[in-house]
C-alpha cells in the first residue's frame, strides 16, 4: 500500500504542478488513483468509499496557499484524512486502575496474538516499568501454553502455568488471584484463537471478559489479512467492548489496509503496531506518522527513536575518547560498529522509515546483498585471533588464507574488508583532536551516535 499510493500521488503532484488551482476535474483524477491504491491494498470497499467522500468534500473549494501547488495541497488533505481514519495521533494504553490491571488479548489464530502478548509485556516492563504476569487461556491449540512460556521468558516477564485439561475461566481466576497476592502491576491474558469466527469462541471470550473485567480488551489483527479484517473486526466488536487494536506484521507488503479497515469498523483506536519478529518489535501507534509512511513521507521520528534505542551510547563515547586520545581504531572497534547496525534492526529496517525520495535513491543498492555483506564482514573478523584484531598490520598472506577458510569466504573478501577497514581507520585519524564527537552529534543530532560501516 505504501509504495503504491506514494508512487501514484507523486506522479499526480508532478502532473498538477502547472495548474493554478484545485478543480473538480483534477480532484476526480487524483481520487481515482487513490481509490485504486486503497483497493489494491485490500482496504474494505465501505471504508474506501467513506474515505474518498471525505477527501473530496474537503478538497473542493480548498484555497491553495502561495507556497503550495494544487498537487501538494491535495496530498496534504489525503494525509490528514488518512490520519483521521486511523485514529488521530496516539491513543495510550490505560493503566490507571487498582493493580493488577487486566489486559485481555483477543483475535483469530495466526494473527500473532501470543507473540504480541509477550511483546506488550516487554513494552510495559521497559517503557512503563511495570511488573507483568502472563497467562494462556488457549487450551485447544497444541503447544500454545508452552509458546507463551517461551516468549514470556524472552520478554523478561513472569508466566503463570496452565494446562490443556483446565477450563479457561478457571485458569483466569487462578491467575488473577496469583497476580493480586504477588503484587503484579499488569496481568496479560492470551485467549484461544480459531481459524475462523465461531460462536463457541465468542461465548468463551465473553465469559472470560465477565470474570476478569479487564481494563483493556485489545483486538489483535494481522495487517496482511486484507478484506477479511472487516468481517473479523465486526464479529469481535459485537462480542466484546473492544478498547484498542494491536496491528501485527506491519513490516509486510500489505501494511495499511487492515489499519484503515479495522479502525473504521470497530471504532477502537489502534494502540500498537508490530514492526518486526523480535520481542522488542512493538511500537506505540501514531496515526499521523503512519499516514506519513503510507504517503512516502517516511517516519524520521521513528528512525531517530530506533537509532537511539539501538545505539550503545556508552560504547560510542568510549570509542570517541579512544580515537581522540590517539589510541587508534582497530578491528574490535570495527566489529562493534557492525554489531550496532544489527542492534538497530539492520539496513532494511532503517530504510523503511526514510522518505520515499531518499529511500528510492537508497533502493538502488541491493539491500539483501548489503545485509549479507555486513554479516560476511562480521564472520571474517570473528575468524581472526584477538591479537590480529588489535594489530591488523600482522595480517599477511598466510593469515589471510586461514581467516578466509575459517569464515568460509575467498581471500579476496578478506582483502576487501581490510581495505574498507583501512579507509574507516584513516577517517577516524582525521577525527582526532575533538572532531570525532562533533561528527557524531551531526549524525541525527544525538550525542555519541557512531558512524555505521555501510
Amino acid at each position: 500500500m505504501a509504495s503504491s499510493l506514494s508512487e501514484k500521488l507523486s506522479r499526480l503532484v508532478k502532473e498538477m504542478r502547472g495548474q493554478a488551482r484545485i478543480t473538480e476535474s483534477n480532484v476526480t483524477d487524483m481520487l481515482r488513483e487513490v481509490r485504486m491504491a486503497l483497493l489494491e491494498a485490500d482496504v474494505a470497499l465501505p471504508v474506501v468509499r467513506d474515505f474518498i467522500a471525505r477527501v473530496k468534500e474537503k478538497a473542493l473549494g480548498q484555497e491553495v496557499l502561495g507556497s503550495l501547488s494544487p498537487g501538494q495541497a491535495l496530498v496534504g488533505i489525503v494525509n490528514k484524512e488518512l490520519a483521521a481514519t486511523m485514529g488521530e495521533g496516539v491513543s495510550d494504553i490505560n493503566l490507571v486502575a487498582q493493580p493488577p490491571v487486566v489486559i485481555l488479548m483477543a483475535g483469530l489464530q495466526g494473527s500473532g496474538k501470543t507473540t504480541s502478548t509477550a511483546k506488550l509485556a516487554r513494552h510495559l516492563i521497559d517503557k512503563r516499568k511495570k511488573k507483568v504476569l502472563t497467562v494462556s487461556g488457549d487450551v485447544y491449540r497444541p503447544a500454545a501454553i508452552e509458546q507463551l512460556k517461551t516468549v514470556t521468558a524472552q520478554a523478561g516477564a513472569e508466566w503463570f502455568p496452565s494446562s490443556a485439561d483446565q477450563k479457561p475461566v478457571d485458569i483466569a481466576r487462578a491467575a488473577l488471584d496469583y497476580a493480586r497476592k504477588h503484587y503484579f502491576d499488569v496481568l496479560l491474558v492470551d485467549t484461544a484463537g480459531r481459524l475462523a469466527i465461531d460462536e463457541v469462541l465468542m461465548a468463551e471470550i465473553r465469559d472470560l471478559h465477565q470474570v476478569l473485567k479487564p481494563v483493556e480488551t485489545l483486538f489483535v489483527v494481522d495487517a496482511m489479512q486484507g478484506q477479511d479484517a472487516v468481517n473479523v473486526a465486526a464479529a469481535f466488536k459485537q462480542a466484546l467492548p473492544l478498547t484498542g487494536i494491536i496491528l501485527t506484521k506491519t513490516d509486510g507488503d500489505s501494511r495499511g489496509g487492515a489499519a484503515l479497515s479495522a479502525r473504521h469498523v470497530t471504532g477502537a483506536p489502534i494502540k500498537f503496531a508490530g514492526t518486526s519478529e523480535k520481542i522488542d518489535g512493538l511500537e506505540v501507534f501514531d496515526a499521523q506518522r503512519h499516514a506519513g509512511r503510507i504517503l512516502g513521507m517516511g517516519d524520521i521520528v521513528a528512525l531517530v527513536e530506533q537509532v537511539s534505542s539501538g545505539v550503545d551510547m556508552q560504547a560510542a563515547q568510549k570509542l570517541a575518547a579512544k580515537v581522540k586520545s590517539g589510541a587508534g581504531f582497530d578491528l574490535n572497534d570495527f566489529l562493534g560498529q557492525i554489531q550496532q547496525m544489527k542492534q538497530m534492526g539492520g539496513l532494511s529496517s532503517l530504510m523503511d522509515k526514510l522518505p520515499a525520495a531518499m529511500a528510492a535513491k537508497a533502493g538502488q543498492v541491493d539491500m539483501n546483498r548489503a545485509e549479507k555483506d555486513i554479516r560476511r564482514k562480521e564472520g571474517i573478523i570473528h575468524s581472526m585471533t584477538p591479537l590480529e584484531r588489535r594489530k591488523p598490520d600482522l595480517i599477511k598472506a598466510t593469515r589471510k588464507r586461514r581467516i578466509a577458510l575459517g569464515a568460509g569466504v575467498q581471500v579476496q573478501e578478506v582483502n576487501r574488508m581490510l581495505k574498507e577497514f583501512e579507509q574507516m581507520q584513516d577517517m577516524m585519524k582525521k577525527m582526532k583532536g575533538g572532531g570525532m564527537m562533533k561528527m557524531m552529534k551531526r549524525l541525527g543530532g544525538m550525542k555519541g551516535m557512531p558512524k555505521m560501516p555501510f
